[in-house]
């Protein structure tokens, strides 16, 4: 209760100091906060000493966090940068790059601005803002998707973000990410981080303001970033930071199951007898009545068993389901970025579903994006399909799903990025098949031929793919080749060994 009166005094304060300030959000990758304390003019001494600023941020050691001071009073430049922790050296390296290359093009002439993105963020002032949380202005965005419910969501945020506040606070970093249940299917993953020259009581104060913010900007939704100049948050229902296996705080329990009554039938009082037959007779009644008190009771026992085991084995099912399909899900932003926004530079060909595009994450890792058409005709069923199919298959002659995309009519794949292409581009090509010589070409064949048993014969799944065909057998860089598009394949029972179709399919 404190700590929910602390958030709704400090959202009051940071509501009133709004009106002084704007901000504007570009995209996902990038967050701009410019004041309209200031200007300056192009080639004023305070200019080059934002010039100078700049580049003393950019070639500062690499610990991740950097201030400096340029310049005499009144045209003194203050700035400070600094990087995830959790971001590798040269990713932070190359986001600082990009933010002293952007922040005066997104805030030209301000004498006081920050530039911020996934990986690092930058801001100098005409002030000493080192060591004090400075919460005058809140740049935010969110997911478009609502949660189911929402109380029980919001009682998780409050307290996985609480935890999160207070860890950031009194570490050096001023970081730190989690995760808590919200169900049974899925659950929250945070991270808040304020600049590392805060106290602890700098730090805390500031997140405690945007956390409280949340419900005016956020309510309901599954995921959430919001930035001040001195911290930030963010919330979503995947994980999304490079840290892995975050303590899950608090995780919420189900539900016991019913208590089943254990209590013994009392015990029938017999009295002796001297006749044989008088006596003979209740103890048969007894025995008898007994017996099938404790058949029945096995019985409804043994249903109920049955019942539950067949209910949770569905439940789990499900579960799995939702899991798979929530760890790989990535938002459009990040593969926007990824592949320049689906540039003709970045396209690796047209498949008969839609183009393929290259792209590289923020941690580095190549992958190909299959875009599907809107007239491609392949749907969010085959979609589906390949998802579920090809996540739960682990083979060296498969190729590898990393994500999938929903958004905004979009319907992206995200594969491993295999860089020799299909197996048709080489085979077809009279320059690029004299790299195919016979034990080559044996090489591949066994390949392809080992992916197939393992989807007709070993895997947990005895998987058709119906659309075998030179495209979709790719090839790493040692050549190797791997089967890919499952999004017609057929699922057969385990004792199953032909079907029906219910309409052509393959090519």
């Amino acid at each position: 209760m404190q700590f929910l009166i602390s958030f709704t005094l400090n959202f009051l304060i940071f509501s009133s100091l709004l009106s002084s300030t704007y901000a504007n959000f570009a995209d996902e990758q990038r967050y701009n906060i410019c004041t309209n304390a200031a200007n300056y003019t192009n080639g004023s001494l305070y200019s080059r000493n934002i010039n100078a600023t700049l580049f003393s941020l950019t070639n500062a050691s690499l610990t991740g966090f950097a201030t400096t001071t340029i310049g005499l009073d009144p045209d003194t430049v203050f700035g400070l940068v600094q990087c995830r922790p959790d971001v590798a050296e040269n990713d932070c390296r190359a986001c600082i790059n990009t933010a002293s290359d952007e922040i005066t093009q997104f805030c030209p002439n301000k004498k006081q601005a920050m530039i911020g993105y996934d990986n690092c963020s930058l801001r100098y002032s005409d002030f000493r803002f080192f060591s004090t949380a400075t919460n005058d202005l809140i740049v935010y965005y969110r997911n478009k998707m609502n949660v189911n419910d929402s109380n029980l969501f919001d009682k998780q945020l409050v307290s996985l973000f609480q935890n999160l506040s207070v860890s950031a606070a009194a570490n050096d970093t001023k970081f730190a990410v989690g995760a808590i249940g919200y169900s049974l299917f899925s659950d929250i993953y945070g991270m808040v981080q304020c600049s590392r020259d805060l106290p602890e009581n700098g730090c805390l104060s500031c997140l405690q303001a945007i956390i409280g913010f949340i419900p005016q900007c956020c309510d309901k939704k599954q995921g959430a970033r919001i930035f001040t100049m001195s911290c930030s948050l963010r919330f979503e229902l995947y994980a999304f930071f490079q840290t892995s296996s975050p303590p899950i705080l608090g995780m919420l329990s189900p539900p016991p199951p019913l208590p089943v009554s254990t209590d013994e039938p009392s015990s029938v009082p017999t009295s002796s007898s001297d006749g044989k037959k008088s006596g003979l007779k209740p103890s048969v009644i007894v025995v008898v009545s007994m017996a099938s008190v404790s058949l029945l009771v096995i019985l409804i026992v043994g249903c109920c068993y049955f019942w539950r085991k067949a209910k949770n084995t569905a439940a789990e099912t499900q579960a799995d389901y939702e899991k798979i399909m929530e760890s790989l899900l990535m938002g459009l932003d990040t593969l926007k970025t990824a592949t320049a926004n689906f540039s003709d530079e970045n396209k690796l060909g047209q498949g008969g579903f839609g183009p393929v595009y290259k792209g590289k994450l923020f941690d580095g890792r190549e992958i190909a994006v299959k875009r599907l058409s809107s007239n491609s005709g392949q749907g969010l069923a085959e979609l589906k399909t390949e998802v579920m199919l090809v996540a739960k298959l682990l083979h060296r002659n498969l190729v590898k799903l990393l994500g999938f995309c929903l958004e905004e009519e979009e319907k992206l794949l995200v594969y491993e990025y295999l860089p020799n292409g299909s197996l048709d581009k080489i085979l077809f090509d009279h320059g690029k098949r004299l790299r195919l010589g016979w034990e080559r070409r044996y090489k591949i064949i066994v390949g392809i031929a080992r992916g197939l048993l393992y989807l007709h014969e070993d895997s947990q799944l005895r998987i058709i793919h119906r659309d075998l065909k030179a495209s979709n057998i790719l090839l790493d860089e040692e050549m190797n080749p791997k089967i890919s598009d499952f999004g017609l394949a057929k699922l057969f029972g385990e004792s199953e060994t032909q079907g029906n179709t219910n309409r052509i399919a393959g090519t």
